[in-house]
């Protein structure tokens, strides 16, 4: 089963468009990292997977076949959006109930239970929380619904280190007991590469990778060599290259290691990768914007 699937899905807006032609399966039960510069579509393509955005053209579904959206979907899938949107006049316990009186499936003691756990005041006003605070009453509120996929957009953004900790710490125990699939959507690279299975890379709209961060790792190498020694070496792509005079140290791309046979080359890290792919992503933005002028 896929917790979402996506096939040429594209977004287009006036003025831009923000997905081009993605095509995804992420296995249900991953935790899924989600980066990309700003403006890249990271947030387009998770409010599409909530039934907030409809597609221009292509198609999603979550749960192996739900409509975004739709009632059943709803039932099964919590959103924590980046600004973690709550009611700010109101206590804790209040707003407890409110989301226990809106939602068909909420398991209320569970939420009491977590929220003295992470020392969150219950007749404190909202208002009146740390964010720190309020990103764990968001969090709580939506795993309280029992999702079976839970997508978070940057909710981390504006926390301390020690908060950040604490948040995904407090994730990964429910993912743990759970089971559910979780899409994380962050800046910090580091912070993702600690608590998920998966990654999806995603620049300009398009998808430049999704796979197991195992198997993105395994397949990926730096071989320092002249320009021209990877030429006729097939299964191979080249996805960055940081030259000198004489000699470069190449990105590359291949599921066959012996096609490296007789070259310096050795592993590199999930950082490094993600690097290289973005100044790939930049160096094509700049070769087109001189083949316009």
């Amino acid at each position: 089963m896929n917790a979402l699937t996506t096939e040429k899905l594209t977004k287009a807006y006036s003025t831009k468009v923000a997905l081009h032609d993605c095509t995804l399966a992420i296995p249900q039960g991953s935790v899924v990292a989600l980066v990309g510069p700003n403006g890249a579509g990271k947030t387009t393509l998770l409010e599409i997977a909530t039934g907030l955005v409809k597609a221009t053209s292509g198609g999603a579904t979550v749960l192996d076949g739900l409509e975004p959206g739709s009632l059943a979907a709803l039932q099964r899938v919590a959103f924590v959006a980046q600004d973690a949107p709550l009611y700010q006049a109101i206590s804790v316990g209040s707003l407890v109930h409110l989301a226990e009186a809106l939602n068909p499936i909420f398991d209320r003691d569970f939420a009491i239970a977590r929220l003295k756990e992470v020392e969150v005041p219950w007749k404190r006003r909202v208002g009146k929380l740390s964010g720190g605070q309020q990103a764990q009453v968001a969090l709580t509120l939506a795993m309280a619904r029992r999702p079976e996929l839970l997508v978070l957009d940057e909710p981390t953004s504006g926390l301390d280190p020690l908060a950040r900790q604490e948040f995904l710490a407090h994730l990964m125990n429910q993912v743990a007991t759970s089971g559910m699939s979780v899409i994380f959507s962050s800046h910090s690279l580091a912070e993702l590469e600690r608590v998920a299975d998966y990654l999806v890379l995603i620049v300009s709209g398009e998808i430049q990778i999704a796979s197991p961060l195992e198997e993105i790792v395994a397949h990926h190498r730096v071989v320092v060599c002249a320009p021209g020694d990877l030429d006729g070496r097939h299964e191979i792509e080249v996805i960055d290259r940081q030259l000198d005079v004489r000699f470069g140290s190449h990105l590359v791309r291949t599921r066959n290691m012996e096609t490296l046979r007789g070259l310096d080359s050795h592993a590199t890290t999930l950082e490094e990768i993600v690097l290289g792919y973005l100044r790939r992503a930049q160096g094509i933005r700049v070769l087109e914007e001189i083949g316009r002028s």
